[in-house]
């Protein structure tokens, strides 16, 4: 009996607690429904803004202020020579990189010569290294229409000194900025 007491009163008290149940529970506010945290900005995007960001500025600089830059490299040639050697195509790799990066830079290519020669051999040596310069970029896609050549044979030397090493240095093609056009 005791046993059966017991149950009766379990039962007793579930009943009792069923009837005597106060709701204290708030029912859940409705809520919005969630959004999703936005999703990380792309880091091409990123990228593309950095040099949309770069173009700004640079464009945005003098004529002066950009040649101080040092964007464009220059190239040298041997004694007596047009050809263009090997670390050089390179250079003008880079620099055909830079003119299409920044489609709006207007160059100068600058034949020079050593002080070795007269003056009529130094202005075609010094046409003809700008000469080859040009026709390289023109093929690595940069439009003739940003380009132009003029030689100054030797009489616009970097170093004035008699000596090979000095010569090396006068013997090449110097990429000036010489405007800026509208670009894109």
């Amino acid at each position: 009996m005791r046993k059966s007491t017991i149950l009766v009163a379990l039962v007793a008290l579930g009943g009792f607690a069923a009837c005597h149940h106060t709701t204290d529970v708030v029912p859940p506010r409705p809520t919005a429904p969630a959004t999703p945290p936005p999703a990380p900005e792309p880091a091409v995007s990123r990228e593309v803004r950095a040099q949309e960001d770069e173009y700004a500025r640079i464009k945005s600089l003098s004529i002066e202020e950009i040649e101080r830059l040092g964007l464009l490299g220059d190239i040298h040639f041997d004694f007596d020579r047009a050809d263009l050697r090997e670390g050089d195509r390179r250079i003008l790799e880079k620099n055909a990189e830079v003119l299409k990066r920044y489609d709006f830079l207007l160059i100068t290519i600058g034949g020079h010569c050593d002080e070795r020669g007269t003056v009529e051999y130094n202005l075609a040596l010094g046409e003809r290294r700008s000469r080859v310069a040009l026709d390289q970029l023109l093929s690595m896609g940069v439009p003739a229409s940003r380009l132009k050549t003029v030689s100054y044979g030797k009489e616009a030397p970097l170093c004035r000194e008699s000596s090979e090493d000095c010569w090396a240095k006068n013997r090449r093609d110097h990429f000036g900025v010489s405007g800026k056009s509208g670009g894109h």
